[in-house]
């Protein structure tokens, strides 16, 4: 069973979903999300002999949700990482992430190779630092219509999503997955500025299989105190850029696995198929060629569990030896 606790990292409080006995997994999940999206993968990964750890990261769910904006970057949220691997009585680890926690994991690789004992990113492929910052590049790109802009605006999306958090939520999930009309055509994320990101949204009559009403429930729940944690990271994009100078051309060196579906709406971001198609040759760790899902979309370990699930074991158990 998943049994739930509050921890202390960094400073913070973070709340942790766990189950299982045996080398540590952490499962770090995007937005908008939580814990919760990992639900069908606690019991395959515990049964394959895996300590499976989820948390609300920072900003999300009932972890804290520091008001400083610049709480937010990504040395914070790989401090988060490295400091929950410790707080959990371990010294290594191996780290798993989705949509921004994939980021979050292949930094926490590329920073910290001696904690990460092997990384996996779905949907977001591993990050290679571009030579301006990522918002300048997007504003001038799509006039300032892709949705990090959006995001990055103070207050903006906040009061938006939060009219009606679970219309927001459902009509995002829906959107960002293969079930909608037109996923996997290459149809990049823009918001008008006027109407805002919500209202050319569809919104379902029915939810897919995969994301129950439940499921909708405890998301809803998570964001009860609203969306300004989670869209913070967007606004240290650039800042992010800033403090990864260092790092410049390096490249990620952990054990690696790479998962994404075919018709979700990241891995067509500019310039995002011909980086995957030269993963192989760019990471030399990279355990096996990226893993493309058929038919899947943004949502990845919750659209295909079952697929999701075989890689990830198949993944872990090699590197366990």
């Amino acid at each position: 069973m998943v049994e739930h606790r509050m921890i202390d990292v960094n400073g913070i409080r973070l709340h942790i979903a766990e189950e299982g006995e045996g080398p540590l997994v952490v499962l770090l999940h995007g937005f908008p999300e939580s814990w919760h999206s990992w639900h069908h993968q606690f019991a395959p990964l515990a049964a394959a002999g895996f300590r499976v750890v989820a948390p609300d990261q920072r900003g999300y769910g009932r972890s804290d949700h520091p008001e400083d904006v610049t709480a937010y970057s990504i040395l914070h949220l790989v401090g988060d990482v490295v400091g929950l691997i410790r707080a959990l009585g371990e010294e290594r680890a191996y780290v798993v992430g989705h949509d921004w926690g994939a980021p979050v994991a292949w930094h926490t690789a590329l920073l910290r190779p001696d904690v990460v004992l092997g990384v996996a990113g779905l949907s977001v492929p591993p990050p290679f630092r571009g030579s301006a910052p990522p918002l300048g590049v997007m504003e001038e790109r799509f006039d300032g219509r892709f949705y990090w802009n959006y995001f990055a605006r103070p207050g903006v999306a906040d009061a938006e999503f939060g009219r009606d958090p679970r219309a927001a939520l459902r009509k995002f999930f829906y959107m960002a997955s293969g079930d909608a009309p037109g996923a996997g055509e290459g149809r990049q994320p823009l918001v008008d500025p006027e109407r805002g990101w919500l209202a050319d949204l569809t919104d379902p009559e029915v939810l897919p299989e995969w994301f129950t009403e439940e499921d909708l429930d405890v998301l809803t729940e998570s964001f009860s105190g609203g969306f300004t944690g989670a869209l913070n990271w967007y606004r240290n994009l650039d800042r992010n850029w800033e403090l990864t100078a260092a790092w410049h051309g390096a490249v990620v060196s952990t054990p690696a696995l790479y998962v994404y579906g075919d018709r979700d709406l990241v891995p067509a971001f500019p310039g995002t198929p011909e980086l995957i198609g030269k993963l192989p040759e760019l990471m030399p760790n990279l355990r096996r060629d990226p893993v493309r899902l058929a038919g899947c979309g943004h949502w990845t370990q919750q659209e295909r569990p079952d697929e999701v699930n075989a890689a990830l074991i198949d993944f872990l158990t090699e590197l366990r030896g």
